[in-house]
């Protein structure tokens, strides 16, 4: 008998391009992931590739600092020595650092702009998908603004001010817009309408450790 654990899950992440190189010094690599591909290596050995695993075969002391989910394009930072990565990781720590993604969501958001302040926690029934929480989740804030129109969706800016996992997704749920192609949050109509998840780290901004504010911008590819 085959155990759950055995079977390998389905991935196939893309390969061209099979890493784009948004920028590089001697303290950081700047990235622009394609969705589909897993920020570092999973668990199982039919995960083990990943944007983290391809990059170090070129760099092979590059650390990430943070991640985005599989699904999710955009902006990663890697750094090239310990100590760049302990200046940039407390940022990240302190809230300082500057992110804003793109997104493309469900129906018509009928306001302009607004805060989304709604604890988030891991849904114990349903891993690895989240859920609002008032009682046992983790603080969690996301600031949005409608950038546009289409037919019965709404392209919006999101600026998270804190980093939980799923942020972004469950908020937009709570907010009764999920984004475009979610395979965790949407269903019917709203998942059908794309092919990947429409979420897209656009930008981030942090102080270098030369002393100088720094921000790097990945087109949106939707």
């Amino acid at each position: 008998m085959t155990a759950l654990s055995d079977v390998a899950p389905i991935y196939n992440p893309p390969l061209d391009p099979y890493v784009s190189l948004l920028h590089r010094d001697a303290d950081f690599l700047v990235f622009d992931k394609p969705s589909g591909l897993l920020s570092v290596p999973g668990r199982h050995p039919a995960l083990s590739d990943s944007l983290l695993t391809r990059v170090q075969k070129d760099y092979p002391q590059a650390l990430i600092i943070h991640r985005l989910d599989k699904d999710t394009s955009g902006v990663v930072l890697m750094s090239r020595n310990r100590k760049a990565h302990a200046f940039v990781a407390a940022q990240f720590e302190a809230r300082t650092t500057k992110k804003s993604y793109v997104a493309e969501v469900w129906g018509r958001v009928a306001d302009e702009e607004g805060m989304i302040d709604l604890p988030l926690a891991i849904d114990p029934d349903n891993k690895p998908r989240h859920r609002v929480d008032t009682e046992h989740g983790k603080p969690a804030q996301t600031r949005w603004q409608v950038l546009g129109y289409g037919e019965n969706t709404t392209r919006l800016r999101l600026s998270p001010l804190t980093g939980r996992t799923h942020q972004l997704r469950v908020h937009m749920k709570a907010l009764g817009h999920v984004i475009l192609g979610d395979e965790f949050y949407a269903d019917s109509a709203a998942l059908a309408a794309a092919d990947r998840l429409l979420l897209h780290a656009e930008h981030l901004a942090f102080r270098h450790p030369d002393g100088q504010d720094v921000s790097f911008t990945a087109p949106v590819p939707f």
